[in-house]
């Protein structure tokens, strides 16, 4: 599993052929097919496994201030984007930005995935927040990691990254902390 895994991180749903995919496991397709069901299948169990790894939104701890808390979720967004052993970016930002009408029910999964993550970071910014900000907060610091996922796969280093979550995180401070 973690080898179609990286296959899918690397290469996005629509990137990865059976061919791939069977070589990288080292089954025939046959094999794939009964213990998956499908290619689909077998992306969403990658998904699951991928959702588990250390770094994962669902593990944030909030910290003292909304500030605290977006500092840490925009350093673990550049640590795991940039991470040398991963594959760059985001599985879930960058595995499917567009696709054919064929796979719309994989493309929905992973915009429900992005949905949930949305609902977590509001749920840990109404900590301080009323709804409506604990909303805009956790979709801007969405869109930024997004972001992040994105322009690690372009090449910009971890520096460049968190000099930028630096600027966001001291707008944060001030808009949301007080200070």
């Amino acid at each position: 599993m973690a080898t179609a895994m990286r296959l899918f991180w690397r290469h996005g749903y629509e990137g990865v052929s059976i061919s791939d995919l069977t070589t990288a496991i080292g089954i025939a397709p046959p094999s794939l097919y009964a213990a998956f069901g499908s290619k689909a299948e077998l992306y969403r169990e990658a998904l699951d496994r991928y959702g588990d790894l250390p770094g994962a939104l669902n593990t944030l701890v909030p910290g003292e201030t909304p500030s605290a808390t977006a500092e840490a979720l925009l350093r673990r967004a550049i640590e795991f984007a940039t991470d040398p052993a991963g594959e760059g970016g985001c599985m879930v930002s960058v595995g499917m930005v567009q696709c054919g009408p064929d796979h719309a029910d994989i493309a929905h999964d992973l915009a429900a995935r992005r949905q949930a993550m949305f609902e977590e970071a509001a749920r840990i910014f109404s900590r301080w927040l009323d709804s409506a900000s604990s909303h805009a907060l956790a979709r801007y610091l969405l869109t930024v990691m997004q972001g992040i996922a994105v322009q690690s796969r372009d090449g910009v280093g971890k520096q460049e990254l968190q000099a930028m979550a630096d600027t966001i995180v001291d707008d944060i401070r001030r808009r949301y902390d007080g200070g």
